[in-house]
């Protein structure tokens, strides 16, 4: 799949200090490049109220996507308790 990156996702990881936290978003982001469709992707779950947003969990921490056309759109990276603050 096509990936995208948003610039407040960019930020969210100059902000993130663990390593573990890290390197298991990288195998994710690795994964979510390899698979031909979001159905195929462990742990992904659609966000009720909005057509195209979905979520990640990775630890403690969400990712938070959008899914257009084959592209995926990374918007956020965020502690689970903020994610449904900030995203959407």
């Amino acid at each position: 799949m096509i990936i995208s990156y948003n610039r407040k996702f960019k930020k969210d990881l100059e902000k993130l200090k663990e390593k573990n936290i890290k390197a298991a978003l990288k195998s994710v982001i690795q994964e979510l490049k390899e698979k031909q469709s979001l159905s195929d992707i462990k742990g992904v779950k659609k966000i009720s109220g909005h057509p195209t947003a979905y979520r990640i969990r990775i630890g403690n921490y969400r990712l938070g996507l959008y899914h257009n056309n084959g592209t995926l759109s990374l918007q956020r990276f965020v502690k689970r308790n903020d994610i449904y603050k900030v995203f959407p």
